[in-house]
């Protein structure tokens, strides 16, 4: 499998070094180099691209406003940022960045976060077959944001979901630990299928399949009562007969 490349960077010497990586790097194709995100946009729309290396702090259109602009784009490549400043990691994450690389960074770094974008290729993409990220996640999982990878968690193994300010909490089956990500509760809950999971609380998603009881306000699920919030009501009773 080849991925096909962009790099995007204001400084002539930066872009250079980010060319030559990739360029070095077996199973990545060089399709162009730019050295504004403006520029950029425009190939991202006219042709397929995998992985874009973007940097953050550019004139007129900045990496950040750009992956902004593309997150709802249907052929929206997976964006590793390339940047001197530390403090954008956690817009990076909000932004579902695949990488993020920080300026000086040697080829060992480069290939390591290539590496990601392979693997990230190969969860989503079958033998023969290409499918979107959604249509992978209908069969039977999805992708989530933990630390700097992305960590595929089957539906079966889903407890309950658990908001945390800006993060989430997901609660898996034997697990002593929650997983956690920088993502919303509203985010999560358009990714799994409502046949399975449900949203009974502002701060809680839960797995039907794994509710132990129910009273007349709450759910038992693994010994933990979670109280069924006055907007999920309705939704959650319409469900309750039909369990019953």
């Amino acid at each position: 499998m080849m991925l096909n490349c962009i790099a995007v960077d204001d400084e002539p010497l930066a872009l250079g070094l980010v060319c030559a990586f990739i360029e070095q790097t077996p199973f990545l194709n060089l399709v162009g180099k730019f050295s504004s995100a403006i520029e950029a946009l425009k190939v991202i729309h006219q042709q397929k691209i995998d992985v874009m290396y973007l940097d953050i702090q550019m004139p007129d259109l900045n990496g950040i406003e750009l992956a902004r602009v593309l997150d709802h784009s249907p052929n929206k490549p997976r964006i590793i940022f390339t940047t001197a400043y530390n403090q954008f990691a956690l817009e990076g994450y909000r932004v579902d960045a695949l990488d993020y690389l920080l300026k000086p960074f040697n080829y060992e770094e480069f290939l390591r976060s290539a590496h990601k974008a392979m693997a990230y290729y190969e969860l989503v993409n079958k033998p023969g077959t290409t499918i979107t990220e959604k249509e992978s996640i209908e069969n039977d999982y999805l992708f989530l944001k933990v630390e700097y990878q992305l960590m595929r968690i089957a539906f079966k193994d889903i407890v309950y979901i658990e908001s945390l300010k800006d993060y989430v909490k997901v609660w898996l089956n034997n697990g002593e630990k929650p997983v956690m990500s920088l993502t919303s509760l509203k985010a999560l809950e358009e990714k799994l299928p409502a046949s399975r999971f449900m949203r009974v609380h502002r701060s809680y998603i839960v797995a039907l399949d794994k509710i132990n009881a129910i009273n007349r306000n709450a759910i038992n699920i693994n010994n933990i009562n979670i109280t069924v919030g006055d907007q999920y009501k309705e939704t959650f009773n319409q469900f309750v007969k039909k369990w019953g």
